[in-house]
């Protein structure tokens, strides 16, 4: 008798988390293994965060927690989107979960039904479809290709959208990209959103804290006021203040909605972990300083990487407006044979061949919806950059 069900034959594992397990696999091979595939901060949680949830152990904060969020934390989060956003949330419109992942996750689940469409630009993060997929709708993908440097217009999504069409996933600065949205080309997509009433935002607003200068960043609820009651404003504290393992995620929306997802998890996980909680109540209300010494690395990690990249004969790599990624285009070395004989027929096989051939572990452009690019995170020291780069390019150098 078959066990599993028809969902789990339409979702595809993470292809980030495989890559990411396959290097660790080979490195316990005794393998000389650079990873560059998992999106998160080296950087160590600031200390004060630490002594916070230190604290929370100590004084015995350690029981259930109300499901999505604690008041304190709620309270943290509607100060956070006020004074970096301009968006007014009140506490009853806004949900904490574990992680950004599962908030996506949960406000998928709670209103998607069979037929439901989500437009989701791509490249997009590998999960988005997967996600929409499980909660049984159909994901509708336009591609923002690397001529517009990877963002989509608003003919595509006006395009796009039909009488099924649910919500937009919305990620600038985007995973896997780092392409960002200035107010001029965000306010356009908003103008397609306004004459369409039907059609929710998902804004996936999780590298805000990492983009660069020249870039202003806008949440779009905060440029186009008048999509507020249909937007889920969606963020986090893993990334910007480099607490990925404590799993908390959080966004504010409309009451109904954060109800309703609400109600689907207290029938799924409940609360998120309680100490965590904590921890994020100090992340956002405490010194906020040290995220420009993280971003000041992290543009220098960006400027470096981009520059090698670039000097690899048919490697096309675009500067990103955020985040700590890159999506370099290898159109130029589609059909080419590795010095091991691998012929290089798409990017998929071209990050295969860097693995086993160089030790360089980088995820393939094909899990991202746009294709032949690969990606790297940056988020690793520069002497590791340095050494991937060098890798890289003498790899390429032996294609023939």
């Amino acid at each position: 008798m078959n066990m599993l069900s028809a969902t789990l034959s339409r979702v595809k594992p993470s292809a980030t988390v495989s890559i990411t397990a396959k290097a660790i696999e080979l490195k316990a091979q005794g393998r000389d293994i650079i990873g560059l595939g998992a999106g998160e901060p080296d950087f160590d949680t600031p200390d004060h965060i630490k002594e916070a949830a230190i604290r929370a152990i100590r004084e015995g904060r350690t029981k259930y927690t109300i499901p999505d969020g604690i008041g304190e934390l709620k309270e943290a989060v509607a100060a956070k989107f006020a004074r970096e956003n301009g968006l007014s949330y009140a506490t009853g419109e806004i949900t904490v979960q574990s992680g950004g992942k599962q908030v996506l996750h949960t406000a998928l689940m709670a209103t998607l039904d069979p037929g439901d469409e989500v437009i989701i630009p791509a490249p997009y993060w590998v999960s988005y479809p997967g996600m929409v997929t499980i909660a049984g709708g159909t994901p509708v993908v336009i591609e923002g290709g690397i001529a517009n440097g990877f963002r989509i217009t608003p003919e595509q999504l006006e395009a796009a959208i039909t009488p099924r069409t649910k919500w937009l996933i919305f990620n600038s600065p985007s995973n896997p990209t780092g392409a960002g949205y200035s107010p001029e080309e965000l306010q356009a997509l908003t103008e397609v959103l306004m004459r369409h009433p039907h059609v929710w935002l998902m804004s996936d607003d999780m590298y805000e804290h990492i983009a660069y200068p020249g870039f202003d960043f806008r949440s779009p609820a905060q440029l186009e006021p008048g999509l507020k009651d249909r937007t889920l404003t969606v963020n986090g504290v893993s990334k910007a203040y480099a607490m990925t393992g404590w799993r908390i995620g959080y966004a504010g929306g409309p009451e109904p909605l954060i109800r309703a997802m609400r109600t689907f998890i207290t029938q799924s996980t409940s609360n998120p972990c309680s100490i965590s909680q904590w921890a994020a109540v100090a992340a956002l209300n405490g010194p906020q300083e040290f995220l420009g010494d993280f971003r000041a690395a992290f543009l220098r990690r960006r400027d470096l990487v981009v520059a090698r990249l670039n000097a690899i004969p048919g490697i096309d790599c675009p500067v990103p407006e955020g985040a700590f990624y890159v999506y370099p285009s290898i159109a130029g070395l589609i059909g080419k044979t590795t010095a091991r004989g691998t012929v290089i027929t798409d990017d998929e096989a071209f990050a295969t061949a860097l693995l086993e051939e160089t030790g360089v572990a980088v995820v393939f452009g094909a899990a991202f919806g746009l294709s032949p690019n690969f990606r790297i995170s940056y988020a690793t020291s520069d002497e590791v950059l340095e050494e991937a780069c060098r890798r890289i390019a003498d790899f390429c150098s032996g294609l023939s």
